[in-house]
């Protein structure tokens, strides 16, 4: 089985793909760790890679491809990204949905080494602009809207729930 994880900044992605992946002893993938590496590597933030990938398809194309690449060589996994419902159909699709306060205060609170904030108002902008930003990209190369919920088996909203609780209701559905 292939459980693909698409959904808001904020919303806890990254951390119930790992616990679901463990639980479940599958293999873990995450594309937004991969292209925080590709932004490193050039000397830039994420936020500056996706404002360039807007003109420069080689900056989503690296990733897109690793996971078509995965789909074909392994059966058995849980992948992070925006776009893994659209390259991996067969996979069972989930959309981690959160309030942008509460997603914006997260990212706060837990910002990544690429990505500090100065404020909470800061950190709300600026997940506003990376959903506009990687819109418009899927939207001009791929020709689809990762925020459309009829794309996704399950959608769950984990604005009032823990890590913990929603890893084991996505579990409890895929069971």
């Amino acid at each position: 089985m292939i459980i693909s994880i698409s959904g808001k900044p904020g919303s806890g992605k990254s951390s119930v793909g790992k616990i679901i992946a463990e639980k479940l002893n599958m293999e873990y993938y995450d594309m937004g760790h991969f292209r925080r590496q590709i932004a490193k590597k050039r000397g830039i933030t994420i936020n500056e890679l996706n404002k360039i990938g807007e003109k420069d398809f080689s900056t989503d194309k690296e990733a897109d491809d690793f996971i078509v690449e995965k789909a074909k060589q392994e059966d058995n996994f849980v992948i992070v990204s925006r776009t893994a419902f659209h390259f991996i159909p067969k996979s069972f699709k989930v959309f981690v949905d959160v309030d942008l306060h509460t997603g914006a205060e997260r990212i706060f609170k837990h910002s990544r080494e690429q990505e500090k904030y100065k404020d909470f108002q800061h950190s709300k902008q600026s997940i506003e602009k990376r959903d506009l930003c990687d819109s418009k990209r899927y939207k001009k190369y791929y020709n689809i809207d990762v925020f459309d919920l009829s794309n996704y088996d399950l959608v769950i909203d984990t604005t009032n729930l823990t890590i913990e609780q929603t890893a084991e209701k996505i579990i409890e559905k895929i069971r």
